[in-house]
């Protein structure tokens, strides 16, 4: 959407879109492949997920393979409960996690407060005892995101030094063909800008079983904490490369040659747990300089 992105300088070709909301958003998606004969949408962010899955047949039979699992599998991703219920469902560990309007008298503090339709750790609030926690629950009740109020859950708080990622990668049948386990060392804006891939095969095996349970396509990200008694409690699914993807591909994933294998119609091997252990990555913010596109032309 925007000329100034310096994606737009690093990429072969840029083409402006309209928003993710507008009617139009497909349609010139689809303008696109037919002109330009893509094979391959694969989202970066958590926005256009359902709309994309929703349009992946329409795209499809233009020849462009959407990299997402099925819309039912995003509607689960997306809202922190129904993804709770699943894990749960399925055997998987979850932290203790209640809705507002059923929360036990006998909580444990802290207590994190959650957008149940959250992402990148916007709307988090920590609470040290029930006065806090009523606080944040009046709070989130009030905040709005275009005029719409956000639904919240309540869950068990865990150590941030016992958080993990586990970078996944399945094919169109949702067969995973790697895990590559990496330490949050530090993050920002619930984005990790310092971590490390780690020996862990126990987080390698429990990110292909989450994974192939959900049927997963393409990349994601799965967010899992290590606590007493070996549990794995899983926090989240990001259906999507997750921000610190470089990190694995550095040590060896694969995964965006893994996607553009799977657009040619290839089935390539499952490799789980085939990667580069104790890889260290450092993030920093760096400048692009350039005259914009509209001042060039005139």
């Amino acid at each position: 959407m925007n000329e100034l992105a310096p994606a737009a300088r690093a990429a072969d070709l840029f083409e402006p879109v309209p928003a993710v909301g507008d009617e139009a958003y497909v349609a010139k998606l689809a303008e696109i492949v037919r002109q330009q004969k893509i094979t391959l949408i694969l989202p970066l962010s958590d926005l256009d997920q359902g709309v994309l899955a929703q349009s992946a047949d329409e795209l499809g039979s233009l020849g462009a393979l959407v990299l997402l699992p099925g819309p039912d599998v995003i509607a689960i991703t997306r809202d922190k409960w129904r993804m709770h219920e699943f894990l749960h469902l399925r055997g998987f560990d979850s932290p203790d996690t209640w809705l507002p309007e059923a929360l036990p008298d006998d909580l444990d503090f802290p207590i994190v407060v959650k957008r149940r339709f959250g992402f990148g750790g916007e709307g988090l609030h920590w609470a040290y005892d029930r006065s806090e926690l009523d606080f944040f629950l009046r709070y989130s009740a009030a905040e709005k995101i275009a005029l719409v109020p956000q639904d919240v859950i309540v869950q068990a708080a865990l150590d941030s030094r016992a958080e993990f990622s586990i970078d996944v990668f399945c094919d169109v049948d949702g067969r995973c063909l790697n895990a590559i386990p990496r330490s949050m060392l530090e993050s920002k804006g619930g984005e990790s800008i310092k971590g490390m891939t780690i020996e862990a095969r126990d987080l390698v095996e429990h990110g292909r079983r989450v994974a192939e349970a959900l049927r997963l396509v393409g990349p994601a990200t799965i967010q899992c904490f290590r606590v007493a008694g070996d549990r794995l409690p899983v926090t989240d699914v990001n259906v999507r490369f997750g921000g610190a993807f470089p990190l694995p591909t550095r040590a060896g994933s694969r995964y965006p040659e893994l996607a553009l294998a799977l657009a040619a119609g290839e089935r390539p091997r499952p490799s789980v747990g085939v990667y580069s252990r104790g890889v260290y990555m450092a993030r920093y913010y760096t400048e692009t300089f350039e005259v914009a596109l509209s001042e060039a032309r005139a």
